[in-house]
């Protein structure tokens, strides 16, 4: 038994927190989401504040005792931070790494040397996906938007045929594929293996970047023909290195974790002995928290000394890496609270109780759940953490496979369509300098393509698994 199904039938073992029927725990449930999504976005008040206030608000109309509901919500937090806090401190430290050193750049650069005319999309896909790995979605834009903006200048090509392959590369990324902080919360709350999710991730990654970059990007070009703003033309990052690292190292490093968790996996299908020499070995090294450090340290090496970084210049690159990522951890943070809270008032059990007579597929509903938070707060994050926490319940009894399948259905829904109430709205629109009905008709189309045909395959690799 999973300890998430543990303190799921807990509710009818132990003492609960509160005895509250379905019906009220069905409105407590509607109200702390609504509290969520009101402060969010009417208030606009930061998600950390406003989980933490719909977590309490939560607890108090399903009738537990403020106390108790204080402490689960608190515990809740801890948890998940100690779970995942140091896999997205060790992704920043990396993303850095990758920008400062011009390692991004120099991967940008040796593909588009080697790319030109119908092949220019699929190489900007190609460059925004290998890059997304490690960089968080809003870190991406920034490094790679000057890109594509000075391609389709230099190149004469129509922007969003360049740049919706970019931005759907990061998307997916950000959505779907760990270290990145929704999927790994989503992995944490339903305890999925996340070998084998990063493994399915990448396998329905692959086609879904595909169909929204290079294929829609046509589509998107046809629609909105706008010029490259001018004003929006900075320097490259790296322009002021004397060096930088090469192509096929910087690559090599980027990869480091994602090859070593996989090799774990494969090692576990494989080998299936947990006392075998080889398995406990790739379980220690392909661990999340290994692989990620072994990648930063060996990127001081291949990345930050390759550029000429001293010592001062690798540990100010650290020390700025880890400041912008605050928010997100404490974001991450009160959302686990708030499945904790779920959990705690007998959520569970309600879920589980309903659940048995749904003719709707779980991987569907959860697609749904996500979708439905993701339009009311326009947060990814948020929309992951809240539908983890709500359909965690339905993994206990779910192989491996599903659960990981589970994990990628609530990625997938939680990108459906970006539209005012998310910050990547705005960010796109003005470095592409479009109106919003333009930024509608290409970037908020280009998140729904992405949300479905992730989600579809999803449901297809369920029937096959």
């Amino acid at each position: 038994m999973t300890r998430l199904s543990a303190e799921i039938l807990a509710a009818d073992t132990v003492e609960p927190i509160t005895s509250a029927g379905h019906a009220q725990l069905g409105i407590a449930v509607l109200a702390g989401i609504a509290v969520i999504v009101l402060l969010i976005t009417r208030f606009k008040l930061h998600a950390f504040l406003a989980l933490t206030i719909g977590s309490l608000a939560l607890g108090a109309l399903a009738g537990a005792p403020l106390d108790e509901a204080i402490a689960g919500f608190s515990s809740g937090l801890g948890s998940t931070v100690s779970g995942v806090g140091v896999l997205i401190a060790l992704g920043a430290i990396l993303g850095k790494l990758l920008a400062d050193s011009g390692g991004a750049d120099q991967i940008v650069d040796t593909i588009l040397a080697k790319a030109s005319g119908r092949a220019m999309p699929w190489a900007m896909v190609l460059i925004a996906s290998v890059i997304g790995l490690p960089l968080f979605f809003e870190v991406g834009i920034v490094l790679l938007i000057p890109v594509v903006l000075m391609v389709a200048k230099r190149g004469n090509y129509s922007l969003m045929r360049i740049g919706i392959p970019a931005l759907a590369g990061l998307s997916v990324m950000h959505g779907l594929i760990p270290p990145h902080p929704g999927p790994l919360v989503a992995i944490d709350a339903v305890e999925a293996d996340l070998g084998v999710t990063l493994a399915l991730g990448i396998l329905i990654a692959i086609p879904t970047v595909i169909i929204a970059g290079p294929i829609f990007s046509r589509y998107a070009a046809r629609w909105v023909d706008v010029p490259v703003p001018e004003r929006m033309l900075p320097e490259r990052p790296s322009e002021e290195l004397t060096r930088r690292p090469g192509f096929g190292v910087t690559v090599a490093t980027v990869l480091l974790p994602v090859v070593l968790m996989l090799a774990k996996a494969l090692v576990d299908i494989v080998v299936d002995d947990p006392e075998n020499t080889v398995q406990r070995t790739f379980d220690v090294i392909g661990s999340p928290m290994i692989a990620l450090l072994a990648a930063v340290i060996v990127g001081f090496f291949t990345l930050g000394r390759a550029a000429g970084f001293a010592k001062d210049r690798l540990a100010s690159t650290v020390d700025t890496s880890l400041a912008p990522i605050a928010g997100v951890l404490l974001i991450v943070g009160a959302g686990g609270g708030f499945k904790q809270t779920l959990i705690d008032v007998g959520v569970g059990r309600m879920i589980l109780d309903f659940s048995e007579n749904w003719a709707i597929p779980t991987l569907l509903l959860a697609w749904l759940i996500a979708v439905a938070i993701r339009l009311a707060t326009g947060s990814a994050t948020v929309a992951t953490i809240s539908a983890a926490g709500l359909v965690a319940p339905l993994a206990a009894d779910m192989s491996t496979a599903h659960a990981a399948l589970l994990v990628l259905a609530i990625g997938a829904g939680s990108l459906f369509f970006s539209h005012v109430n998310d910050a990547g709205f705005w960010l796109v629109k003005e470095y592409f300098g479009m109106n919003i009905g333009q930024t509608v008709k290409t970037w908020s189309i280009m998140e729904t393509v992405i949300s479905v045909v992730a989600g579809a395959l999803v449901l297809l690799l369920s029937l096959v698994i």
